[in-house]
């Protein structure tokens, strides 16, 4: 048991370390020199699937871009009768540079590549961006995520994220205190320290002509984590990916804590399929429940201690991320610790094989991040329809 409560304190003090260290390196990514370059023309591409919490509100930011040059917004949906379409259509009235589109042709398991193909293939401009129905865009974003297009070695601009909750409900608030306390500033300690080779799929900007030399969105069609293997092949192409201090906001909305649950494990699943050595690295970001567990193991004033330090290192890198989205609240401390077992439960259970669940549908894992349809469970009305083609 003493063995066991050392590790786990150890555990503890260096996750202390390292939140103050990503701390310290979300500053710096935030000091970096803004992008500079001429406006170029772009297309928006933002594919749609149902009327998610606050869309229309996304969908009006990404109308209200202040950009110097001709751009377009095109919007997909899979079905005609898309409950995100009237929303998207009531959105455009009276702006001539959105459209909204009907492609039911599926492409792959990838229902949000399949979409991008779509709309690349209706795109008027020389540079795409991809974009994620749920982002809340500032003004300056696409101008900030075009311009170092301008430089031929660049070859994508991609952008971090502040989680904005949809909503007050306790599922919203912890989704996006996930993407604040955990994914954010790890994401910028490994773009600071160059060991991230990050592509994050919520703003996804590169050439045309890259896209084609590439091989175009449909090598993405069977793939779960199409913002890696973008990124991937564009350093593959010998070119750049650039991460500029931008900020949008990720909307999140979540309506039970199953719902919550599937999207997490999703993602902490397939990063464990990508890099399994930097998903067991992850158990680092969770100090609160190590320290717990050391004092759990070895009751006393030294694990009581070790329980502070991880707190008070936890509590300051989230302080500072929050002041970064204009929260300067001290509530945040309550749901600190829920939101840390949380995590680690997440990362905990995604260290064992499984499926996900996206979109309503379940998918399996194959190796490299690629995805297949499960098979639906025998006796169901989809199994039958199955067997009856």
């Amino acid at each position: 048991m003493l063995f066991l409560a050392v590790a786990a304190g150890m555990l503890a003090v260096a996750g202390a370390a390292q939140a103050l260290y990503a701390r310290a390196a979300f500053r710096k990514f935030l000091s970096r020199p803004w992008p500079s370059g001429p406006a170029l023309p772009a297309s928006v591409l933002k594919p749609l699937h149902g009327a998610e919490p606050r869309l229309a509100h996304c969908l009006a930011t990404s109308l209200a871009q202040r950009h110097d040059a001709e751009w377009e917004l095109l919007c997909a949906v899979a079905r005609a009768d898309d409950p995100a379409r009237p929303v998207a259509e009531a959105a455009f009235a009276g702006a001539p540079q959105a459209r909204v589109l009907v492609r039911p042709a599926i492409l792959g398991e990838n229902r949000k590549v399949s979409q991008l193909v779509h709309l690349a293939a209706e795109a008027r401009h020389p540079v795409l961006v991809a974009v994620d129905s749920d982002m809340d865009c500032p003004p300056q974003w696409l101008t900030a995520v075009t311009a170092p297009l301008a430089d031929p070695r660049v070859g994508l601009v991609t952008c971090l994220y502040l989680g904005v909750p949809a909503d007050g409900s306790p599922w919203s608030r912890l989704a996006a205190a996930g993407v604040n306390w955990h994914f954010l500033p790890s994401a910028a300690l490994g773009e600071t320290i160059g060991q991230a080779d990050g592509c994050y799929g919520a703003t996804m900007a590169l050439r045309a002509e890259t896209l084609a030399r590439i091989g175009g969105f449909e090598r993405l069609l069977d793939v779960l984590a199409d913002d890696h293997a973008l990124g991937e092949a564009v350093r593959e192409a010998g070119l750049q990916v650039v991460v500029p201090p931008l900020l949008p906001g990720h909307v999140m909305g979540e309506e039970s804590f199953a719902a919550l649950w599937a999207h997490e494990l999703r993602w902490a699943r397939t990063t464990r399929i990508l890099r399994p050595w930097s998903h067991v690295g992850l158990a680092l970001t969770n100090p609160i429940p190590w320290a717990l567990l050391a004092l759990a193991l070895a009751p006393g004033l030294a694990a009581l201690g070790v329980l502070g330090a991880a707190f008070a290192a936890r509590a300051a890198l989230a302080r500072r991320v929050n002041l970064a989205g204009g929260e300067r609240g001290w509530g945040f401390l309550a749901w600190l610790p829920i939101r840390d077992l949380l995590s680690f439960a997440v990362w905990a259970t995604a260290l064992y094989p499984g499926g996900v669940v996206w979109q309503g549908r379940r998918l399996l894992l194959r190796a490299g991040g690629r995805i297949v349809a499960a098979p639906a469970p025998t006796g169901s009305s989809t199994a039958k329809e199955a067997a009856s083609r």
